[in-house]
């Protein structure tokens, strides 16, 4: 038997915003599971699992301090300029333009958008990605 990696969890003050947002992605709505003070609605993108928990605290009013330590999650999306578009319609704009990371030819488009809780997301240009290998950074040599 082998690890596999199930879902990333984030807490969100209003569900429907959410969930809104993360459809305009191309996630999913799977299913909810109900618990005394908190539910969690369960969503994932077209022929994968549940990766997504979104937990909702029940009565919680303030915003959830993100801290410094989270950064982002990454997906790809097939047309960034149309998600984009969709998004706006959200109010919910990129951090900047598209763009190359490193100004690398080789490297497809990314941009940044936040969820309505403030999360970052990656969105990467096209069906797949495979990760760079570059050496060692100069830092650490």
């Amino acid at each position: 038997m082998s690890a596999s990696f199930m879902h990333t969890c984030v807490r969100v003050l209003d569900v429907d915003a959410s969930v809104r947002f993360y459809e305009a992605l191309g996630f999913e709505r799977r299913g909810q599971l109900n618990f005394d003070a908190a539910y969690n609605v369960y969503m994932g993108l077209p022929g994968g699992g549940d990766t997504l928990e979104l937990t909702v605290n029940v009565g919680r009013a303030e915003p959830y301090d993100l801290g410094d330590g989270y950064n982002h999650i990454a997906i790809t999306h097939p047309d960034l300029d149309a998600l984009l578009g969709t998004l706006a319609s959200l109010e919910a704009g990129p951090e900047k333009p598209p763009f190359r990371p490193g100004d690398r030819a080789d490297l497809p488009r990314i941009v940044f958008v936040t969820d309505p809780d403030g999360y970052r997301i990656e969105v990467i240009e096209g069906d797949t990605f495979v990760t760079p290998q570059d050496g060692p950074h100069p830092s650490s040599a």
